[in-house]
């Protein structure tokens, strides 16, 4: 597999059978990308699922150890795409993951409406006015900030994408969590598990873990925290679990 610029082959976590296309100046994922690949109840028997603002690909391959479904993922910027073409082919995944350059709003015009069962999201967390304009870089301001989709976007496009009883799961920050459970309600698609992330358990929530389901009933489950890291700053027993899993 020939890398490109400064591109670099990583093992997919603790899976050493499976690489993933990295770099630190285009795009490498983040812990919130795991979590929320964990806390996805992907369907396993039957059903499509498509993972929108995908990145490297990361999500999708992450989920193709959980089932054996087909699943798209999105990506808008083509050299992130590309990386994640490349990680699908390495990884030999080519007939059950599909990637898509385009732009996820144009996905409900591309598919219809009511065609996917579960849909994953980690979307830009950051509005446009917050972007630093000196010393950017083109690929990781697109990836966080809100420049090709606000979050409202992605929620419409999340609950048009998405089957009746179908779900979706997404990972925002803690100080968006108003607005995403307002978007969703507006867009009908009821919050059902929420999870909030801490980076100790004396700090404030980082992330948000959310799962809702199109045309739900209302009622939801808040979970138990989860805590990143101990006070000697090595992770937690349940995170490592999640990233390297489970000991024996």
């Amino acid at each position: 597999m020939d890398l490109k610029d400064d591109e670099r082959l990583d093992d997919l976590l603790a899976d050493e059978k499976m690489k993933i296309i990295q770099s630190p100046s285009a795009f490498a994922f983040s812990l919130d990308a795991a979590l929320l690949a964990h806390f996805a109840n992907v369907p396993i028997k039957r059903g499509k699922i498509i993972d929108l603002c995908t990145g490297n690909g990361v999500i999708p391959l992450l989920l193709s150890k959980k089932t054996k479904l087909p699943i798209t993922g999105v990506e808008i910027q083509e050299r992130l795409y590309d990386m994640a073409v490349r990680s699908i082919t390495l990884n030999q995944l080519e007939n059950q993951i599909q990637m898509i350059h385009a732009d996820i709003k144009d996905m409900p015009g591309h598919y219809g409406n009511d065609k996917f069962d579960y849909v994953t999201v980690n979307p830009p967390y950051f509005l446009t006015e917050n972007v630093n304009h000196q010393n950017q870089n083109e690929y990781l301001t697109i990836a966080r900030h809100e420049v090709y989709c606000t979050l409202e976007d992605v929620v419409r496009v999340c609950s048009q994408l998405t089957k009746s009883g179908g779900k979706v799961a997404m990972v925002h920050r803690p100080s968006r969590f108003v607005d995403i459970v307002t978007l969703f309600r507006k867009y009908k698609l009821e919050p059902k598990r929420i999870r909030f992330v801490y980076p100790k358990r004396e700090k404030e929530a980082n992330i948000l873990l959310i799962e809702a389901i199109r045309d739900g009933k209302a009622g939801v489950k808040l979970l138990p925290p989860l805590y990143a890291c101990k006070e000697n700053g090595d992770y937690t027993e349940e995170l490592e679990g999640i990233l390297y899993g489970e000991k024996q």
